[in-house]
């Protein structure tokens, strides 16, 4: 019996310690971007192949490196707005990170790509999906989308759950066994 309620005591420590590390996780999953320099990406849904402004302002030197996996690298010169186009291989539905470099500093912002619509792409119009002859269905090579990180692992979500269900199993297991034993010894 005393083997039991040790092992039940270190799994529910295990368990505690799961928990505790939980809100942490969530919370960096869902930190908020903040710089001391600004910045944006518009529109923040493009269709492949479409342009995409970039800005930043308030950093202290004169220039601002832009980078993707979606587009080649774009320098911003003393705060004026840039523009990238995103690659015509990017997958739709897939999300980008974009990383705005001031002196150092990095922040980032998402990139949606939204099915491409034709020969109005460029402007903004991404209603519709892709219809034209030969479409890429691969993706350039780069940091990947969020789509794909469902793949990689559990996230804080499926973490926090999993953890909940084991230390609910393992206290019905203490009072189960706790009964059993009082009952054995009445």
């Amino acid at each position: 019996m005393r083997a039991i309620r040790i092992a039940s005591a270190a799994l529910l420590s295990a368990a505690a310690l799961g928990l505790a590390t939980a809100p942490t996780a969530l919370a960096e999953e869902n930190e908020p971007n903040i710089t001391s320099f600004g910045f944006s990406v518009t529109p923040e849904t493009v269709a492949p192949g479409g342009t995409v402004t970039l800005t930043s302002d308030g950093c202290e030197v004169p220039s601002v490196t832009v980078t993707s996996g979606v587009f080649d690298t774009v320098t911003l010169n003393e705060g004026r707005p840039g523009s990238a186009t995103v690659d015509v291989e990017a997958k739709a539905g897939a999300r980008y990170e974009i990383t705005f470099d001031c002196k150092g500093e990095r922040g980032t912002a998402n990139l949606t790509i939204a099915p491409h619509t034709g020969p109005d792409h460029d402007k903004g119009d991404v209603t519709g999906p892709d219809t034209s002859p030969g479409a890429h269905k691969g993706v350039k090579a780069g940091f990947g989308s969020e789509a794909g990180s469902a793949d990689e692992g559990l996230g804080a979500t499926e973490l926090v759950t999993g953890v909940l269900l084991i230390a609910g199993a393992l206290g019905a297991a203490v009072v189960l066994t706790r009964r059993r034993g009082a009952d054995g010894n009445a």
